[in-house]
């Protein structure tokens, strides 16, 4: 899968796409971490306002990307993107928006382990990277709960008319099917399909609008660190 920002993806794909842990302990102090007898505190990677984004939200974000890119962004850019899930999910929480059921999450989980080539080279992977089952649910119940707010909120902007739908149909999918050898269906039997492309890519560009906007009047301090 690709990324770009995580809830930005094509949410018509997995879940929309892209990348990450989404249930963030920024609201509170760091959580102690106990393992091997000695006690550790999780350090601070970010400050956001009053809250907080820790090391390891920034560790499994890391993880997470490996996982299903094949490599992880930039400390840098794995901060940002834990910012804007804040961002999103502060918003989805005041708006009350309604969790995704289990139901769903079992969906996408499947979805997920079909990307790979068997269950078990999903499972040696998720070792590999040093993510659990329940991790990775986690993470896709809050991604699915943040890109389906988007879509929510967006959604009713994403107007696309007949001039549009045509133009991406000969400019865009017919060359794209040409060059791989397949045939061109007609597009009446496409046309609602992309529709919807064109619905997700004015949702995407609102989106992003709206969280670089809102980034830009927040405080966030990004503490010194290792990279990722």
């Amino acid at each position: 899968m690709r990324r770009a920002i995580f809830i930005l993806g094509l949410i018509a794909s997995l879940f929309g796409p892209a990348s990450a842990r989404t249930q963030s302990q920024s609201a509170k102090s760091p959580d102690p971490v106990v393992g091997g007898g000695t006690q550790t505190v999780d350090g601070i990677a970010a400050r956001i306002e009053d809250n907080i984004v820790t090391e390891s939200e920034v560790r499994e974000l890391a993880a997470f990307q490996e996982l299903v890119d094949g490599r992880a962004q930039p400390r840098s850019e794995l901060i940002r993107e834990l910012a804007d899930q804040w961002i999103v999910r502060g918003e989805a929480n005041a708006a009350r928006y309604p969790p995704p059921s289990p139901e769903d999450v079992d969906s996408a989980y499947a979805k997920l382990v079909k990307q790979f080539p068997s269950p078990e080279e999903f499972k040696n992977r998720c070792a590999r990277v040093g993510l659990t089952e329940t991790d990775i649910r986690r993470i896709l119940e809050q991604q699915l709960y943040l890109s389906r707010f988007l879509d929510y909120r967006f959604r009713p902007e994403a107007q696309v008319d007949d001039q549009q739908i045509e133009r991406y149909y000969k400019e865009e999918l017919t060359p794209q099917l040409k060059a791989r050898g397949q045939m061109v269906p007609p597009l009446d039997e496409v046309e609602d399909t992309i529709r919807e492309v064109l619905v997700q890519r004015v949702i995407n560009t609102q989106s992003k609008k709206w969280l670089d906007e809102t980034r830009e009047r927040l405080q966030i301090d990004i503490v010194d660190g290792a990279t990722s």
